[in-house]
């Protein structure tokens, strides 16, 4: 590729400032006004930049982010890029990172993350945090660690994803996915995970008002459900609960097993109970046989 062309400390300005540049060097400097100024740029390394308008990555291929900033005016910042590492690197900006392959994401921030990382494929997360709806939308083949998120309605519709060590706050959370592990996390939202297929939990702590619901295969393995109620309707499961289950409404088949189950709702006229065990190690509610409970959705 050749030695790399440098620009230190430069203030560049106007549309498409470095347009389908290849092989450089971008430290200290500033992308002012002006959009799309590395558009279809190759082989590019950015350390301690600012990005202060629309669009700054597009197209390009083969990028290295260090200690950047994106202002809130960067917003639609990294769209239809492939192979880019940002670390160390705040993200005021919103709608970043849209049908991308190839992303890393260390030590990065996403103070308004609205609708981030959509339909991106091939994913790493480590120490990021997010706050914003609809984060990671359509997006595929993400492994995440460390993620700390305040948002509502995260990886919808995402395929393949593995997440650990994390803390999501998020209602409607997981909604249309498949294949989805979370291992050692807590989550905290309503209505978690309607409408997945394949969603596994293994070593986490769950709160959610009807939450696991409309699920085919569900998997829960040593997990916790704190002030968890109406939990499992017409989904399909396999869970091992670590302690109290606060009621369970409907599972159309598997097992489910607990300390105890303070509520058990079994209508026989929309399952079959006979297709779900039920083991509590201490104590379990008696189920009750119809009834429509106030909160549902």
């Amino acid at each position: 590729m050749g030695e790399k062309k440098e620009y230190r400390q430069a203030y560049l300005t106007g549309e498409r400032a470095l347009f389908q540049q290849e092989n450089l060097r971008v430290i200290d400097s500033v992308f002012a006004d002006g959009e799309s100024p590395l558009k279809g740029c190759r082989n590019i390394e950015l350390a301690g930049c600012m990005f202060k308008w629309k669009y700054p990555l597009w197209y390009a291929k083969n990028i290295t982010v260090k200690n950047c900033t994106w202002f809130e005016m960067g917003r639609a910042g990294v769209w239809y890029t492939d192979h880019i590492r940002v670390e160390d690197s705040a993200i005021e900006a919103p709608k970043n990172f849209r049908r991308c392959h190839d992303v890393a994401l260390c030590n990065v921030s996403f103070p308004n993350a609205a609708e981030t990382l959509w339909s991106c494929d091939g994913v790493t997360m480590d120490q990021v945090v997010a706050k914003g709806d609809y984060f990671a939308m359509n997006s595929r083949h993400m492994e995440i660690r460390n993620l700390t998120l305040y948002g509502n309605y995260s990886f919808d519709g995402g395929r393949d994803i593995e997440i650990r060590n994390s803390r999501l706050l998020s209602r409607d959370a997981f909604w249309n996915s498949e294949n989805v592990t979370v291992y050692d996390s807590f989550v905290s939202g309503e209505f978690l995970g309607w409408n997945a297929r394949n969603l596994t939990l293994v070593g986490c702590t769950v709160e959610s008002l009807q939450g696991m619901c409309y699920i085919d295969n569900l998997v829960m393995k040593n997990c916790r459900l704190l002030n968890t109620t109406l939990a499992f309707e017409y989904a399909t499961v396999e869970a091992d609960i670590d302690g109290h289950i606060d009621s369970v409404m409907n599972p159309t088949g598997g097992s489910i097993r607990a300390d105890s189950i303070g509520e058990l709702i079994m209508e026989r006229d929309r399952v079959d109970p006979s297709r779900t065990t039920i083991i509590c190690r201490r104590e379990c509610a008696d189920a009750e046989a119809s009834g429509t409970r106030k909160g549902t959705r």
